[in-house]
């Protein structure tokens, strides 16, 4: 009966994490080492940009810690939850009718289980400005720190 109720708990606490995954074209733009491990890939800064999904002509950089060492190399390693964003019109901005006002648009693993890097995206409709947050999340509570970039999209 034990057994029953943890495998329930699994599946309650795994099911979030598999399902409605936005889709977001990642491409990693390039990484800089900032600590040298004797074994294991060395930990780095990683830099990947993200094209929003609903948005044609907006892309977002995020620059991020990854942990490197065996932990890093075996996938086992937690990453900090320090990064920064810079979302820039990369092309004409298309806006589809009835766009959500806040929306998840890209979600990344910062670790094995429970804890993730994701950007949201605001409509400030009345300056006609796209704005970006970056926060991490985590099973219990999320991580204060964040990063915000705006892209206005309107004609003025």
């Amino acid at each position: 009966m034990r057994r029953r109720y943890l495998l329930l708990l699994a599946a309650c606490l795994l099911i979030p994490l598999l399902a409605a995954r936005p889709a977001a074209a990642r491409t990693v733009v390039g990484a800089v080492n900032t600590n040298f491990r004797w074994l294991g890939p060395d930990d780095k800064i990683v830099v990947e940009r993200y094209d929003d999904p609903a948005i044609a002509g907006v892309s977002c950089y995020v620059s991020r810690a990854e942990t490197g060492g065996v932990s890093g190399m075996v996938g086992l390693a937690t990453d900090p939850s320090r990064f920064s964003i810079a979302c820039r019109q990369t092309g004409p901005i298309a806006i589809p009718p009835g766009l959500p006002k806040k929306q998840l648009v890209f979600t990344a693993a910062a670790a094995p289980l429970f804890k993730a890097l994701r950007v949201w995206r605001l409509v400030d409709r009345q300056k006609q400005v796209l704005v970006y947050l970056v926060v991490s999340t985590k099973l219990v509570r999320g991580s204060p720190y964040n990063s915000l970039s705006a892209v206005a999209y309107g004609t003025r």
